[in-house]
């Protein structure tokens, strides 16, 4: 079985959220409008306002993209630096002595 895009399974569980507050709004308008005789005009409302917010989610562009693209070129750059840094210890000449900074320096 094809594993779906992280961005495919957002936009699945986002849609599915606000469907399901949708139903529950529809579900808390209808005996209001038997009450209150204001007309379909609430759960117009409602299903417009759900059918918004998919349409945002699923027209959004996706941000996360340039991100990914940003971090692995910084991965690349910070692995080049440590290959140069680690060509740079190699080459230098090994020293018998410990490099120890005396007390009369400090002052």
């Amino acid at each position: 079985m094809k594993q779906k895009s992280t961005a495919s399974n957002s936009q699945v569980r986002a849609t599915a959220i606000i469907w399901g507050c949708s139903v529950a709004m529809l579900g808390i308008c209808i005996p209001l409008v038997a009450v209150t005789n204001s007309g379909i005009i609430l759960p117009l409302l409602v299903m417009l306002g759900a059918s918004a917010g998919t349409a945002a989610v699923w027209l959004a562009p996706s941000k996360r993209q340039p991100d990914q693209v940003y971090l692995t070129q910084t991965m690349q750059r910070l692995k080049e630096r440590v290959m140069t840094l680690e060509e740079i210890y190699t080459s230098l000449p090994d020293t018998a002595k410990p490099f120890v900074i005396s007390e009369a320096e400090d002052r």
